[in-house]
């Protein structure tokens, strides 16, 4: 009888930088920028910017332009 593993994974609650960046499909230095004009917040809780996922979304629905059909 063969052991089967269950794996669960748990979702992450934040991303690093490249991670944060790669989902908004910009690059790390113009997600910097985006945080340097106060438009997304990282955490530095870490030492390190984390991006929380419900601050992306957040950021994505704020400066979302309606678009035109």
């Amino acid at each position: 009888m063969h052991e089967q593993k269950i794996l669960f994974e748990t979702p992450k609650l934040a991303l690093n930088r490249v991670e944060a960046a790669k989902a908004l499909s910009v690059s790390p230095a113009t997600l910097d920028r985006l945080a340097n004009r106060g438009l997304i917040f990282p955490c530095r809780a870490t030492g390190r910017p984390l991006y929380a996922v419900v601050e992306i979304e957040r950021f994505l629905r704020e400066t979302a332009d309606p678009v035109s059909v």
